[in-house]
């Protein structure tokens, strides 16, 4: 029988690391609620990655889920060099930055030429994601006189932040193409690119991957709000990545682009990931503060498709009790009977696809027939995200011949994947969805949303109301 208790609408991505990474745990993370898993590229070696990655696709087919893998690319971020030992910094102290991986006397070396072209007078500067302040007094393109605003302690390798300045630097260094080109041979279903600035970082990123992948672009650059439709449309995914995106805008700012991010990518069908510092009490404490318990309820009931834990499971001393209390959080959201006001239809792009102007009647459809079942024959995924757009009230079964595709529906809101053979016919897949209907408790009336001719992306075209 398959289970038609649909938990969870919102899912839960947890990251990876020393705490977490044994099979043995993964397996219990996905027994505590997690669908999915982040492999942090800016840590570790591709030996351990491959080692981490083999290990979840074992816990997976042990306890017989789909689980996605995510890649996420460390991206350009920018640094201090080398620094001899730890400098002491004084409010109201000036200081010189200087072009180069290492300095002497008392200046910073940075080894970042694009930084020097872009600062000017007057500019923030912020070091160690903004413990650390400064103010530009002067630059000349290889060099730039600071007066620090406040005082603090820097050292080597540090990162640095312009708010307000977009740098002339790809999504993609050296290092992120390596670390990309590991993780599409380890098969992975996401890579997230980090510090995107403009739709171009997305489409560097297409071009290289070219469908091997999904696309998860990490809003963390105040110039990305700029261009955000943009990057959408050339997404796969979308990630608000509230670290480095907090550091460069204002506090008070962050939740309201929390807010347009999420409705942005509702209205485009995309599925959208809220990150950062989540349960980050959870570290070291057995339980979360109830401020943190609000911020995670806060992204449920705006919509988000998941929210992520990062160093809660992958250093953290709870990793198991983190995931457990999240679950318990999203449950509590969901279960409230306001929760589907605040999840209306959305109107429609001006230009939909064909999949999107069809699931637009998918939730109306669906409430006026009754349904008990929603089943999103889909060859890719797309189908099942472009019913989620709707949120509607009826579980949604993601049937794919494809396991790649299963794992893929396992960050979409709603989406209870699942991997059946592919029907030749439409009346096929009539027969395979009424077949699942009767595989499942308490279902009388469903939905069947497809594409003819079946086997073919693109071209959800059919809906069709079943009942037993």
């Amino acid at each position: 029988m398959i289970d038609n208790e649909p938990g969870r609408a919102c899912k839960i991505l947890a990251t990876l690391g020393p705490a977490s990474r044994s099979t043995k745990v993964i397996a219990e993370l996905i027994q505590h609620g997690a669908d999915a898993f982040r492999v942090n590229m800016s840590h570790g070696d591709h030996e351990t990655h491959a080692e981490t990655i083999a290990r979840i696709r074992q816990a997976a087919e042990s306890l017989g889920a789909h689980v996605a893998i995510l890649a996420d690319l460390q991206g350009p971020k920018l640094r201090l060099g080398d620094l001899d030992g730890d400098i002491e910094i004084r409010a109201m102290e000036k200081r010189t930055l200087t072009l180069g991986e290492s300095a002497g006397g008392e200046a910073l070396p940075v080894p970042h030429p694009e930084l020097f072209a872009a600062l000017e007078a007057g500019d923030s500067v912020l070091f160690d994601d903004g413990a650390v302040a400064a103010k530009v007094v002067s630059a000349d393109g290889e060099s730039a006189e600071l007066q620090f605003l406040n005082g603090g302690t820097l050292s080597a390798n540090k990162g640095i932040n312009l708010p307000g300045r977009a740098l002339d630097i790809g999504a993609l260094t050296d290092k992120d193409l390596e670390d990309l080109d590991f993780a599409l041979d380890q098969e992975v279903d996401y890579i997230a690119v980090s510090f995107v600035q403009r739709a171009a970082d997305v489409r560097q990123a297409n071009e290289r991957i070219r469908g091997r992948a999904a696309v998860v672009s990490k809003i963390e650059k105040p110039s990305a709000l700029d261009d955000l439709e943009d990057i959408i449309a050339l997404s796969d995914a979308v990630m608000v990545a509230r670290g480095d995106l907090g550091v460069e805008l204002s506090l008070e700012d962050v939740p309201v682009a929390q807010r347009r991010i999420i409705r942005a990518c509702r209205r485009s069908g995309k599925p959208v990931i809220v990150a950062t510092q989540m349960l980050q009490s959870m570290i070291d404490s057995a339980t979360p503060t109830r401020a943190e318990a609000s911020d995670i309820a806060t992204a449920v009931y705006l919509g988000a498709d998941a929210v992520m834990l990062s160093a809660e499971t992958a250093v953290g001393r709870h990793p198991l009790t983190a995931v457990a209390i999240m679950d318990r959080i999203i449950g509590a959201v969901e279960a409230d009977p306001e929760y589907e006001h605040y999840l209306p239809p959305l109107d429609m792009p001006d230009r939909s696809s064909q999949a999107q102007a069809l699931s637009y009647a998918v939730r109306n459809a669906c409430e006026a027939h009754g349904c008990d079942a929603i089943f999103a024959f889909t060859q890719s995924g797309a189908s099942a995200a472009a019913v989620a757009r709707e949120r509607p009230h009826a579980p949604i079964f993601g049937v794919s011949p494809y396991a790649a595709a299963a794992r893929r529906m396992a960050l979409i809101w709603g989406v209870q994947p699942m991997t059946r053979p592919a029907p030749d016919t439409f009346d096929a897949a009539i027969e395979q969805a009424r077949a699942l209907m009767r595989e499942i408790d308490d279902v009388e009336n469903g939905l069947l949303v497809g594409g003819l001719p079946f086997g073919s992306e693109g071209r959800t075209n059919v809906l069709h109301l079943l009942n037993l």
